[in-house]
């Protein structure tokens, strides 16, 4: 479930093209209201949902955004292994850099909470746990970088191009890459929907068996919601489907194909 919550949110951090992270956003992808939830299933078995939602709010007399990814099992893998995990974010409607992330995490026995406040004008992370760090002035926390990257220019990608972006997690930098593999449609709940096809790198070994074992599929339209997550585990395939959303910006476009 830790990889399922993981994965949604930081699959398009993965996208966003080298650029300056810290330029006012002018045409947003999304708006404040919107939801998506997420279905995770291994064939017929189903194994938990993920929602993540944004609200616009006043804190402090300061306009932002506060978004929240939430993951929880059900059904019997709720019963043997329960988790309750919640990632959220403060972030500036303007620029879409985060502000303060809030972890909290409840994963069968194991219990985390942090909190992270970014001064970014000077570069610090203050982690509640672990005290201070250096950062880039364009660092991404793994919500925040979802909803930046969505507002991301994709157009004049080539197959087969790679795309890097930094974003803080876990109270370290983490150096992330992805693979632009092309257009593909693919049969959702909502229909036919044309996707960018991107192949995040994954580290080989306990979970995966090659560096390509994830592909994810984002709309190729004027939201870019992730539609699929596919990751190709030792013990077989594990989806993630859209199936449900709500307050999208644009409707959602379906293939005429």
């Amino acid at each position: 479930m830790k990889t399922l919550l993981s994965v949604i949110v930081l699959i398009t951090g993965w996208f966003a093209k080298q650029a300056d992270h810290t330029e006012k956003i002018t045409l947003p992808a999304f708006k404040s209201g919107e939801t998506l939830k997420y279905s995770l299933h291994y064939g017929f078995f189903d194994g938990g949902i993920a929602y993540l939602n944004i609200d616009e709010k006043t804190v402090d007399g300061r306009r932002m955004f506060h978004a929240k990814a939430f993951a929880r099992t059900s059904g019997i893998t709720d019963k043997i292994y329960k988790v309750r995990d919640m990632y959220e974010c403060y972030m500036d409607p303007e620029t879409c850099l985060p502000i303060k992330s809030i972890r909290n995490v409840k994963e069968g026995n194991y219990r985390q909470y942090n909190e992270v406040v970014y001064n970014l004008d000077e570069q610090k992370a203050i982690s509640q746990r672990s005290g201070e760090h250096k950062v880039p002035m364009d660092i991404q926390d793994i919500v925040s970088s979802f909803y930046y990257a969505r507002n991301s220019l994709f157009a004049n990608l080539k197959a087969g191009q790679v795309i890097a972006m930094n974003t803080f997690f876990d109270d370290r930098i983490y150096p992330l890459k992805i693979r632009f593999r092309g257009d593909e449609t693919i049969e959702s709940r909502f229909g036919k929907i044309n996707c960018l096809r991107f192949s995040p790198e994954v580290e080989p070994g306990r979970v995966f068996d090659t560096k390509d074992d994830l592909d994810v599929w984002i709309s190729n339209d004027e939201n870019y919601i992730p539609i699929r997550i596919q990751l190709n585990l030792f013990v077989g395939s594990v989806k993630c489907d859209l199936v449900e959303y709500a307050g999208l910006q644009k409707n959602l476009k379906k293939s005429e194909d």
